[in-house]
């Protein structure tokens, strides 16, 4: 079967995540993906070497592409770019501030030369105001979008334990482009795109936002917990364990008191019986679970959250993940041989889908030029 984006061809000068991610899943989609790397290669390739040599991040985000090797500021190298762009149906770029546009491949250039063309810029704090010429990494916009503000302990702010600000940017790329491709098939018409890093987490951001602007007040940080829902968190079970718990409405709130807990008279008292009185009396609400949680074995409380149709789940450590009997893997080649990765989380379920190869730097450098200099 074939997949839905044979024969559409992606030019992506690219390094680093968000734009690798939006051009990864394209891939992944059948597109042919050409990744424009730097000589010394995208610089994401030199973050780690645990992958027998290979960077993670490299092998994650680069499946299925071509890698061609360019110095664009090179005559010769500079005109390929401009035929393999001018061919495409999709460019990509998230160069620095304005480096596209003093190359010679701004989007205001390259739409005017293919008016069908698809281009989506990836910027750090988009195009105008005082950030808009900054550089941008995705820890410098976790801070700025507010999200390592609310992330962490009540002690003090944390990161997001995976690239959340690049991840969720490369995202929103790929759903626009692909919503581009869309009415281009319909219609005939290309389109200029635009993602920020700031743009995206200020989305994610959406609901602490609104709750500062209706109740001027700092979205808690709450750890294992959760700041407007309760009993939802960390508890510690006997014998050093511990377990998530999480009581999303009130008829659950009564089968966890009265199957979980053994605690039906908790079940009826009038300040827990709904979420927001529970939320108000938290501190209270969490020393009454915690009392019984900590004397039930795994075992037990597992299996009464279950039968009271409760949401648990365990707090596991990568070790435990990485044999998880819900985690799905893929096999890629790679420069280094195969390697097992997550699979993509969309199953089609009536065709089999592959991960392909990824690229050793500038393997199809010189394919890319008998074919476009033809």
């Amino acid at each position: 079967m074939s997949l839905p984006l044979e024969g559409i061809l992606v030019v992506s000068v690219e390094q680093a995540a968000a734009a690798p991610f939006a051009s990864s899943r394209l891939a992944d989609a059948g597109a042919r993906v050409i990744k424009i790397e730097r000589p010394e290669g995208d610089f994401a390739r030199g973050y780690d070497g645990v992958v027998r040599g290979e960077s993670t991040y490299y092998v994650w985000l680069n499946r299925g592409k071509e890698s061609v090797v360019l110095d664009f500021r090179q005559a010769r190298d500079a005109e390929l770019l401009r035929r393999m762009m001018l061919r495409a149906d999709v460019v990509i770029q998230n160069l620095g501030p304005g480096a596209a546009e003093r190359a010679g491949f701004g989007w205001r250039a390259l739409r005017q030369a293919r008016p069908d063309l698809i281009t989506c810029d990836i910027t750090g704090y988009g195009e105008t105001g005082p950030l808009a010429g900054s550089r941008a990494y995705d820890l410098m916009v976790q801070a700025e979008s507010g999200l390592a503000s609310i992330t962490g302990t009540p002690d003090a702010p944390g990161r997001v334990g995976v690239s959340a600000v690049d991840i969720a940017t490369g995202m929103f790329a790929h759903a626009a482009i692909l919503e581009a491709l869309l009415r281009r098939f319909r219609t005939g018409e290309g389109a200029s795109l635009h993602v920020s890093l700031f743009d995206a987490m200020a989305d994610w951001m959406s609901v602490p936002i609104l709750y500062f602007d209706h109740t001027g007040r700092e979205w808690p940080r709450v750890g294992l917990g959760h700041p407007t829902i309760a009993p939802y968190g960390a508890y510690r079970l006997a014998r050093g364990d511990e377990i998530m718990v999480g009581v999303q409405n009130d008829r659950e709130w009564v089968r966890f008191a009265e199957r979980v807990l053994l605690l039906p008279e908790l079940a009826q008292r009038e300040e827990y019986g709904t979420n927001n009185g529970r939320v108000l009396r938290k501190a209270e609400l969490d020393r009454e679970v915690q009392a019984v949680l900590q004397e039930l074995v795994v075992d037990e409380c597992i299996a009464r959250l279950k039968r009271a149709e409760v949401a648990y789940a365990r707090i596991n450590r990568l070790r435990d993940v990485a044999q998880h009997a819900h985690l799905r893997r893929l096999t890629a080649e790679t420069p280094v041989g195969p390697v097992d990765l997550v699979a993509p989380p969309a199953i089609f379920r009536e065709e089999e889908r592959s991960l392909r190869a990824v690229p050793h730097l500038g393997e199809h450098t010189e394919a890319a030029r008998l074919e476009f200099f033809e």
